[in-house]
């Protein structure tokens, strides 16, 4: 099974998220958002199967610190221009997997979904 996992490495929830993965033996390929960036096409897609509201993280600092202008009238186009132009802002960690998306870390979502 090829399992992508995005974030930032110093990001908590990554963190945890990363050593679950580790502890159940699942290998993944880890994509870092501030080296390697955010793709639009990618965010497009992950909007398409898990909604907009849920890829975008409006709860985080980055978010809260954008100019109103980046804010208002957010809507899924705007949310992948924001995403892509501020990683930061996406919802951590984004799991691909072949049949699937998880977005944020649930241990019962992702053993439910990666260990079978």
């Amino acid at each position: 099974m090829t399992i992508t996992l995005y974030g930032i490495p110093n990001c908590d929830t990554v963190k945890k998220a990363r050593a679950w993965l580790d502890g159940k033996g699942i290998a993944y390929q880890f994509h870092d958002y501030k080296k390697a960036g955010a793709d639009p096409a990618k965010l497009a897609e992950w909007q398409r199967q898990a909604g907009w509201e849920k890829v975008i993280n409006r709860a985080g600092t980055t978010f809260r610190k954008l100019p109103e202008a980046d804010k208002d009238g957010l809507d899924a186009a705007k949310a992948v221009s924001v995403m892509a132009a501020n990683p930061s802002t996406i919802k951590r960690p984004i799991v691909e997997y072949p049949g699937g998306l998880l977005v944020g870390f649930r241990p019962e979502e992702w053993d439910a979904a990666l260990s079978g």
